[in-house]
């Protein structure tokens, strides 16, 4: 895996949003360290994007469908391989 092709994230509340606007960038789920999770994703001007917005607090979600993806990225974690 090439480290400049992906953008890493291990924050839960990013990644489910990340997959409610654009499931399909995620590429790997990176279980290498046992004590934390990375979710890798395909590097895009639509996820630098996001990921700006979403951190300076300008996106809105709706509820029910974001905590539905917090359940699936708790899938995704404890999943086995």
């Amino acid at each position: 895996m090439v480290a400049f092709l992906f953008a890493n994230f291990a924050d839960m509340a990013l990644v489910a949003v990340l997959l409610l606007f654009i499931p399909d960038s995620l590429e790997v789920v990176d279980r290498g360290n046992p004590h934390k999770v990375l979710f890798c994703f395909g590097k895009s001007t639509d996820l630098d994007s996001l990921v700006k917005r979403y951190w300076s607090r300008e996106l809105q979600v709706e509820p029910q469908a974001f905590f539905n993806e917090l359940k699936q990225v708790k899938v995704r974690i404890y999943a086995e391989n």
